[in-house]
């Protein structure tokens, strides 16, 4: 009899087909036969230890899902909260630099609403204690006081002392004085150019003018001019940067220009040297030197980022310290004597570095600039200047407009003194007439500025024009560079023509175009530092910033 073998279609159980009922029975006898009581113990119990783990793994499954679940439910709004401020953080800065030819959100003084008086746009109220970045880093002031310069360098000509940069005079016979930057934006801007006589169109040209200026800015963050001078980079990069300074933009973030201003002002800062024998030399023509330094210093005054600034335009202005001849004028070169036209320069970079009040000029400096002044004045209030004396004096040139403002920013001559009142007299014979032509705007930048700062009919006239037979004024400054503004479309879109005069030879359609910016931006680039006595028809009433 032959065993029958598993069927695994049955079981595992021996096939039931063709087989005796006692044969089956017999096969299970002998296998049970077999089995040792070890084998048969674990038969019997194995299934129930199994049946018992499966149902001890599931009830754990059930209290880890339920509990787990618990947990895990209570922790996410963390996470949301700390993904959301990651992605807060990280978010990519807003391009703000789109070239927008119309009107721009930080002019707000060319909005419709620009008559309201009451309407306050300030960022954060503006005084002369909180200009700028407020939380810019600090650093030690004493190590920067004179960097570049040694206790030997002191037998320099113009280099004395390492204090002062006091202003003289009293504003006239009977004014005041005040001093700052905060007129380049908020309620304050909105009110100079109210009462300085600029509008929408101007802000509008201004705008427009900005745009392509920021269009003409190299990889390298420097500018270049487009005619004769095109080797003077800081000269072109410190022009193109004033007029961005004058419309309130700085490097600091959420400036609609922030990139344009911060990589010129780094492309400055690199052609600075902090130390060494060049230490604050930015070029070895001081005329370039001085624009330069100039943008500077008012980045500086405006922010007060001491971090970047404060030591590449102390560096810059010990070098002009230095630089200053022993007649007290300022040459081409470091040391030589020079002329009425590069003393300008130099000055304004000055009163801009003392503005800033913690960037160190000597009072030595500044008086030796007046000595020059007196040499270079001509008639018996000094109201006319030639160039490097006072041969060829004449009212209502260049020359004299650039003397007027030297004298207006360091030896007190307000809009009451009668040699400021003099020079204004001559200069009013060569007020705006509007032609076509571009005008000569290295004259107009400068005498703008001083009629500006003398107030009364006589800037009214030069800003405005005449009055007509009606009464309405037209023909002035103002209307005159609006109109020759390239306002079609195309790559000269909000530039001007390069002037025919010294600008437009040297300095090209930059040149020409940052002059004009600037012109048009005199209503608030500075506040005026004297004020008429009698508070004449026009004159602000609000000096402080506030």
């Amino acid at each position: 009899m032959s065993e029958k073998k598993p069927d695994p279609a049955n079981n595992g159980q021996p096939a039931k087909a063709g087989a005796a009922a006692g044969g089956a029975a017999v096969i299970r006898r002998v296998d049970a036969a077999e089995e040792t009581s070890q084998e048969r113990l674990m038969k019997k119990h194995v299934p129930a230890w199994v049946i018992s783990g499966a149902v001890h793994v599931g009830l754990i499954a059930i209290m880890i899902l339920m509990f787990g679940s618990r947990v895990s439910t209570a922790k996410p709004p963390e996470k949301i909260v700390s993904t959301s401020v990651e992605k807060e953080e990280e978010a990519p800065e807003k391009d703000l630099t789109n070239e927008d030819p119309g009107l721009q959100s930080n002019l707000e003084a060319a909005l419709p609403e620009i008559e309201r008086v009451d309407k306050q746009t300030v960022d954060a109220a503006v005084t002369m204690d909180n200009l700028g970045q407020p939380n810019a880093p600090d650093t030690d002031t004493t190590a920067l006081a004179l960097p570049g310069l040694n206790t030997s360098d002191n037998s320099v000509p113009g280099v004395t002392g390492e204090t002062g940069s006091a202003m003289s005079g009293t504003g006239g016979q009977n004014g005041f004085m005040s001093a700052s930057f905060p007129g380049r934006s908020g309620a304050t801007k909105s009110r100079m150019l109210r009462e300085g006589g600029g509008n929408e169109e101007s802000e509008r040209a201004v705008a427009m003018g900005l745009a392509w200026l920021a269009r003409q800015q190299k990889q390298d963050g420097g500018w270049e001019y487009d005619a004769g001078s095109k080797d003077e980079r800081v000269a072109a990069t410190g022009m193109a940067l004033l007029p961005f300074l004058a419309a309130g933009e700085t490097h600091l973030k959420g400036k609609k220009y922030q990139k344009t201003v911060s990589s010129g002002l780094q492309f400055l800062l690199r052609n600075c040297p902090l130390s060494g024998n060049n230490a604050g030399r930015m070029s070895g023509n001081m005329y370039a030197h001085a624009i330069g330094t100039l943008a500077l210093c008012e980045a500086y005054g405006m922010t007060k980022d001491k971090g970047l600034l404060l030591g590449g335009a102390q560096a810059a202005i010990n070098h002009i310290v230095k630089a200053q001849a022993a007649n007290g004028s300022w040459g081409y070169t470091p040391g030589s004597p020079g002329d009425t036209s590069i003393v300008g320069w130099q000055i304004q970079a000055l009163k801009a570095a003392n503005l800033g009040k913690d960037i160190v000029v000597p009072a030595a400096t500044m008086k030796k600039a007046v000595d020059f002044l007196n040499l270079a004045g001509a008639g018996s209030r000094k109201a006319m200047y030639g160039y490097a004396d006072n041969a060829g004096a004449a009212p209502g040139t260049s020359l004299t407009a650039v003397g007027l403002l030297s004298r207006y920013y360091i030896d007190g001559w307000g809009p009451d003194n009668a040699g400021m009142a003099e020079g204004v007299t001559g200069l009013m014979k060569k007020a705006p007439v509007k032609t076509a032509a571009v005008p000569d705007m290295y004259f107009y930048y400068y005498a703008t500025q001083v009629v500006h700062f003398f107030e009364g009919d006589e800037w009214k006239t030069w800003n405005e024009g005449p009055k007509g037979a009606d009464g309405v004024r037209k023909g002035g400054m103002r209307d005159w560079l609006i109109g020759i503004q390239i306002k079609k479309d195309g790559p000269n879109q909000g530039s001007f023509d390069p002037d025919p005069h010294w600008i437009g030879r040297g300095c090209g359609r930059l040149g020409t175009t940052a002059m004009c910016i600037l012109t048009l931006e005199v209503y608030y680039r500075h506040l005026p530092l004297y004020k008429r006595a009698n508070a004449g028809d026009g004159a602000l009433k609000i000096l402080d910033g506030k």
